[in-house]
């Protein structure tokens, strides 16, 4: 499973949202309603316990969360 489709399969579980038609440039903050600060924080966790990341508040900023693809590429980065 590529990168995009394992953070589109977890946001999928985590906001219990259809995500079938996702692809790497599918507009997230500002545009999925359930993806509020609370919805953030909810998949943060869920991203640090499937791959054993810490996320560090002071990296993070609204462009990780631009599209799918722009969260993959951030969450790959950390990826040892």
């Amino acid at each position: 499973m590529s990168p995009d489709q394992e953070i589109k399969h977890l946001l999928a579980q985590v906001l219990e949202l259809d995500t079938s038609d996702y692809d790497s440039s599918t507009a997230l903050l500002g545009a999925v309603p359930e993806l509020d600060s609370m919805g953030v924080v909810t998949l943060l966790t869920a991203l640090e316990d499937k791959y054993q990341i810490v996320l560090a508040d002071d990296e993070l900023d609204a462009s990780v969360f631009e599209t799918l693809g722009t969260l993959s590429r951030y969450v790959a980065d950390k990826l040892p």
